[in-house]
């Protein structure tokens, strides 16, 4: 015996166009149609329950008709409570209905229609770039964003722990609150990840072959761009606190220059602090010494210099163009500490290798070679006397002889590529080996210039002699 009367069911049939249906089949579609509505009626229930709520709602009966694998009821739910009104048809049971808005039909014809809804469309869009927003229509504004933070509730039942960190504006007799910084959280493998290459890194009892797996993590994994700004601050740290330990110098260009080949690390906001440690391994005055006396440096200390200046022409390579001052700001302080008399001449070798890495030939040519034959002067004096200071005078010699070379690669660039005639006294047309050796000279110095002449280089010479502004 079912609740649901079988004319019920055949009203439902009829209207759907089933006619003549069955006394039989009525009654087993009520029964059934009892037993799908009590099923229902059960998971709803359920979704109430867990909602710790105790008024059924729609939203119920939809969560219970997803879940039965039903499809679900169409059109919009509302909050507004329904009105039923209720209708007499003389003798028979009143019929309940729902009262509808009466609208006026003259308003509805003369209303404009709708917009087209649009389709619908899935795209993406950048929500953040290195922890920072971008201005576009998909993220909010700085205002809303303004509007969503303000989380402090306001009046007597604010939240105590929050309350205790506010203060009375005096001026304005307003509640000001100081919120907390908000700290940059890393996770825990991160955190043992950077552990472990610091460690492995600075250690060292750590053996080559861990130090160099390490090292080719950073140049290639691509999930670290979190660790970035801690290895940047790591190693301007190292560097600025480890002046007397050539190892820790060297390996903190070595850490640079893998954080510099990763290809995954977006490493141009931290140019400006990765410059100075380059910068101290280059021209720093006392380098892997234990003492004051920047003579006491060990002859290793030229390999760090050297390692900085490559880094150096890298950093420009990459970021010259994009940020204009680099590479001004950079020639600038190397030609003041290589012009500078009273430097160490260990600092005069860093500048002269950094000037010709940051500008290339031009800067041989424009800043170096005019000023070679006065920085004679400077070194003369220590490579005649057989003091401390020989050894360090002929590596900046042969530090200028080296810039000086890359003015030969223009030459023959410019020659096709002919290499100049090596083994032999330099030959140029229009004059003998005697005046083209006094005109070297005479541009270099005594110096620097015999030590061109004994390379026996065509191209060189006659590079330097246009570069000198002279003409054979």
């Amino acid at each position: 015996m079912s609740l649901w009367n079988g004319d019920t069911i055949k009203d439902v049939s009829e209207s759907v166009g089933v006619a003549n249906l069955n006394e039989d089949v009525a009654k087993n579609l009520a029964m059934d149609v009892e037993y799908r509505i009590h099923q229902v009626l059960q998971e709803a229930l359920k979704f109430m329950r867990h909602a710790r709520r105790t008024t059924l709602g729609t939203q119920d009966i939809s969560n219970a008709l997803r879940v039965l694998d039903v499809e679900p009821l169409y059109g919009y739910e509302s909050t507004r409570p329904l009105r039923f009104g209720e209708a007499s048809l003389g003798q028979l049971q009143p019929i309940f209905y729902v009262e509808d808005d009466e609208v006026d039909f003259e308003k509805l014809i003369n209303a404009p229609l709708p917009k087209v809804p649009r389709d619908v469309t899935f795209t993406g869009h950048w929500l953040a770039i290195e922890g920072v927003q971008p201005a576009i229509p998909q993220n909010p504004t700085p205002s809303e964003a303004a509007r969503l933070s303000e989380t402090t509730p306001k009046g007597a039942s604010s939240n105590t722990t929050l309350s205790a960190a506010s203060t009375l504006n005096p001026t304005t007799n307003e509640t000001v609150t100081i919120k907390p910084l908000v700290k940059h959280v890393l996770s825990k493998e991160l955190q043992l990840y950077f552990e472990r290459i610091s460690t492995s890194i600075t250690d060292e009892s750590t053996t080559d072959t861990i130090r160099n797996a390490a090292l080719a993590s950073l140049r290639k994994d691509p999930g670290l761009h979190q660790l970035l700004p801690y290895f940047v601050q790591f190693i301007s740290e190292k560097t600025t606190h480890g002046l007397r330990s050539l190892f820790t110098l060297t390996q903190m260009m070595s850490l640079t220059h893998a954080l510099l080949e990763n290809d995954s690390f977006f490493i141009e906001p931290y140019v400006s602090s990765l410059i100075p440690p380059i910068l101290t391994c280059l021209i720093g005055k006392h380098l892997g010494s234990s003492s004051s006396d920047p003579h006491s440096q060990t002859p290793a200390h030229y390999a760090l210099r050297d390692l900085s200046a490559s880094l150096l022409k890298l950093v420009c390579k990459r970021f010259g163009d994009s940020s204009h001052t680099l590479k001004p700001r950079l020639t600038r302080t190397c030609l003041k500490h290589f012009l500078d008399p009273a430097k160490p001449l260990p600092t005069h070798y860093g500048s002269i290798i950094g000037l010709a890495a940051i500008g290339g030939r031009e800067a041989v040519r424009v800043l170096i070679l005019p000023n070679t034959k006065l920085y004679e002067k400077v070194i003369r004096l220590e490579i005649e006397d057989e003091g401390p200071r020989k050894s360090e005078a002929e590596m900046c010699l042969s530090a200028l002889v080296g810039v000086i070379k890359q003015l030969e690669e223009e030459e023959e660039e410019g020659a096709g590529g002919e290499k100049g005639k090596n083994g032999v006294v330099p030959i140029i047309p229009g004059a003998n080996a005697d005046e083209v050796k006094v005109q070297l000279i005479g541009i270099l110095g005594e110096l620097v210039g015999e030590e061109v002449w004994k390379l026996r280089r065509e191209a060189l010479v006659k590079a330097v002699i246009e570069a000198g502004g002279m003409r054979i």
